[in-house]
């Protein structure tokens, strides 16, 4: 459970992540100097009154139909982006906190680890038979950083801190503290888009833009500590604390070092070894759920994870399971109740225009950051993000009128801190495929739903969920058109970022691409589960199912695949990194082997044609869709390609890890670490059809293991222990007392408290049996 290296970071990718959901922390482990990263996690550019709609889209809107009806589809795309809103604004960096040591950069014995047992980073060395370490963690409970710096003998610390920041800001010391204040630009351009200003600050005294500060303070054994306009010093100790806090002016602080200064003033009431106390019980009770064994350690034990990635990678199952549980690390570390959602980065960014605005990309990424919350048991983690949907369904409200006529709300592929909803294309200079996808609303809406599905909290759907999926269905039933057959498709309609080949042209836009039919059949079903299981809105729900029958069905095409577009269009990429189009299969539960066999036959054709190759994020999603077609060799080898060095860059052809084990888009994009753990559980348990699958997709390479601690719908937590790729054993745990389905379970018996019960044999090969809330049953085969 540890990331150990025997050098320093150089790279923001070779550094070891820590947070508590608002503070983010990179830690690089330097000698002499010391560089630990900061972001706090409602530091972005743009202001609250900044209305990124298209006054003109409505307008323009029967113009796209009509040139998508007439199969003038590149004409289409370029009208469009007569549709297209203001980009969406970024995610920034606060900046550094720096630690400069006298002792020099000359060392012996250097260690550096991130224990995930702990969510701890420490560091260690020698210099002239003297030892030193630090220790560094953020605390969800207390909201502050804390930095422990111990010498083996007394007076041989030497050690300056200071502050700094790539924005605008200033320092100064107050009350023997060093204090960085400082102001947000009110714009960022992203990246791609060469604008001649690309950094936009207003006037400081009337700008609308978010403030922010840090506080930092320092306490001393020893020695002697000074404060000054150049940081806060410590001479001749034997150990040092410090202690930093963040804070913005978002969520209503008039002044954000004000805000800073009293977290840090409650945290200085404890003494050190009670903040390391309450952070790890509130840590471990989240990450000590779950445990995962998929075999024996292949690699030395003291061997630096970047050479064991590059050595070892998949075939190491330890190595593996290290990678399962740093999904579930920074889960913990980047999204707690209270806090933000996780962006493209997570919460670690160093950049002022950083790639992609850092932003939350909805057309799967933000998205996949919340895959392995449900399912590997870090439930209330899930509640970043449910409070974004509520946020972009407000703003979304207008998007929807303003650009379409239509009720509801509706997104688009990019969000921001301030519920960003139109179509994120500058205005005109960016393209259909990407910008022109109003389904962003309804798959976040699936987040709402899986929610309940798990937690089965029926005040949470009726207050929260169903109010926002309803309305976002509110929109799909006015967006979708009637065809002269009388089916219902959307247009404009893309599927992400992908072209399609037509007469020898390439467009995005056409009409009920495969993504949207399955994202509104998804949204629709949901609807109407969530209408039955609150026992209201039947009306509503008989209009939902009524246009659901109606949707645009699904394709095969020639050759045997799932097609992507209405039509059987030619790809612009064969191996495109996104396979929106096999949405049903996984995240989604439209296409089943029993459900819809050639349909699900065709979507495995798709994704045999894609290829193994892909960015980091897309080799992820792979892992996952592969497992539900129930190959698990497919997705085990879909992990090595995902577990290879990378190196610095971008090459959108093939991703990896860095030697932090963060996920290489490449460049560095953290969602491909939430769908790999997301993607290992879904080898090991499925229950998207109602029914738990018991090691649906184990590879030939985990022929022994056991699993502690996951979570399947209907609220259950299932351990699983397997031998020879066999199962020995599964216990079932129920939390709200609902029937309990094991698919194909022939041979399997049910057992509690050592005593058989009596199940019901289901004609496809499943039991089904009635469980007691908080009760734990075993099942396993017959006669062991």
């Amino acid at each position: 459970m540890k990331l150990q290296y025997n050098k320093p970071a150089t790279k923001w990718t070779e550094a070891v992540p820590l947070g508590n959901g608002r503070i983010g922390a990179m830690h690089f482990g330097g000698v002499e100097r010391d560089r630990i990263g900061l972001n706090e996690d409602t530091l972005w550019s743009g202001t609250p009154s900044r209305d990124g709609t298209n006054e003109r889209a409505l307008e323009v809107l029967p113009e796209v139909r009509r040139l998508v009806r007439e199969g003038r589809y590149e004409e289409a795309d370029l009208k469009s982006k007569e549709m297209m809103g203001d980009y969406s604004q970024s995610y920034l960096p606060f900046g550094d906190l720096v630690l400069t040591f006298g002792h020099g950069d000359v060392c012996r014995s250097y260690r550096r680890s991130l224990d995930l047992d702990d969510a701890v980073s420490r560091v260690e060395y020698e210099i002239g038979g003297v030892s030193y370490s630090r220790e560094l963690f953020v605390s969800h409970p207390d909201r502050v950083l804390a930095l422990r710096l111990e010498a083996g003998a007394s007076g041989a610390l030497e050690v300056h801190a200071r502050l700094d920041s790539p924005l605008r800001h200033a320092t100064s010391a107050e009350d023997g503290r060093f204090v960085l204040r400082g102001i947000a630009p009110e714009h960022v351009s992203p990246s791609y888009y060469d604008s001649p200003d690309p950094i936009v600050y207003g006037d400081e005294s009337t700008s609308e833009a978010i403030r922010f500060a840090g506080v930092l303070h320092v306490s001393a054994e020893g020695g002697t500590v000074r404060a000054d306009g150049d940081g806060l010093h410590v001479l001749g100790a034997r150990s040092a604390t410090f202690v930093f806090a963040a804070a913005t002016t978002f969520n209503g602080a008039q002044d954000a070092a004000a805000e800073a200064g009293e977290h840090l003033n409650a945290a200085l009431g404890k003494a050190y070894a009670a903040l390391r106390g309450d952070h790890f019980a509130d840590y471990r009770a989240l990450f000590g759920r779950v445990k995962l064994k998929l075999g024996e350690r292949l690699s030395p034990e003291g061997m630096p994870t970047d050479e064991r990635i590059s050595a070892y990678g998949s075939s190491d199952p330890d190595l593996v399971g290290l990678l399962f549980h740093y999904g579930r690390y920074l889960t913990i570390a980047g999204s707690r109740p209270g806090t933000q959602a996780t962006n493209l980065q997570g919460i670690w960014n160093d950049l002022t225009r950083p790639p992609w605005s850092s932003n939350y990309t909805i057309n799967i990424n933000t998205q996949m950051n919340y895959w392995p919350v449900e399912t590997a048991n870090l439930s209330e983690c899930h509640e970043p993000l449910i409070s974004l949907i509520g946020r972009v369904a407000r703003t979304g409200r207008k998007t929807a009128e303003v650009h379409y006529g239509c009720r509801g709300w509706v997104a688009h592929h990019n969000v921001d801190l301030w519920g960003h909803s139109a179509p994120a294309g500058g205005r005109g200079a960016g393209d259909a495929s990407w910008a022109m996808w109003p389904m962003g609303g309804v798959w976040l809406a699936q987040h709402l739903w899986e929610h309940y599905a798990f937690g089965r909290d029926a005040d949470y759907l009726r207050e929260t969920a169903y109010p926002a999926m309803k309305e976002a269905a509110l929109f799909c039933l006015d967006f979708l058109e009637e065809d002269e057959n009388g089916r219902l498709s959307t247009c404009p309609s893309t599927s992400p970022e992908h072209r399609f080949r037509y007469d020898g042209k390439l467009a995005g836009i056409s009409r009920a691409s495969t993504m949207d039919m399955s994202l509104i059949w998804d949204l629709f079903t949901n609807c109407i589960e969530a209408s039955e299981a609150l026992g209201t809105d039947e009306r509503f729900a008989e209009e939902l199912r009524a246009s659901k029958a109606k949707l645009y069905p699904i394709q095969i095409g020639q050759d045997g695949r799932l097609q992507e577009w209405f039509e059987d269009f030619g790809d612009e990429d064969p191996q495109h990194r996104h396979v929106s189009h096999l949405f049903g299969v996984y995240p989604g539960r439209q296409l089943t082997v029993r459900g819809t066999p050639e349909l699900f036959a065709a979507a495995r054709r798709s994704l045999e044609l894609r290829g193994n190759e892909g960015t980091g994020w897309s080799l992820g999603w792979k892992v996952g869709l592969w497992a539900r077609f129930r190959e698990g060799n497919e997705s085990y080898k879909l992990l090595t390609n995902l577990m290879r060095l990378s190196e610095a860059g971008t090459y959108y052809a093939r991703g990896g890890l860095y030697p932090n084990l963060f996920d290489a888009h490449p460049p560095f994009q953290i969602d491909g670490n939430f769908a790999a753990t997301s993607g290992i559980v879904e080898m090991l348990l499925q229950s998207h059809q109602n029914a738990l699958e018991l090691l649906p997709a184990l590879p030939d390479a985990w022929p022994n293991g056991s699993a502690e601690g996951l979570r399947a719908r209907d609220g259950f937590e299932v351990g699983l222990r397997w031998r020879d790729g066999r199962l020995v054993e599964a216990a079932v745990r129920s939390l709200h007392g609902r029937d309990c389905e094991i698919a194909e379970a022939d041979g399997l018996s049910v057992t509690l408290d050592g005593e058989e019960i009596a199940v019901r044999r289901l004609e496809h090969g499943g039991i089904r049996f009635a469980t007691e809330s908080g009760r734990t049953y075993r099942i396993c085969p017959l006669g062991s």
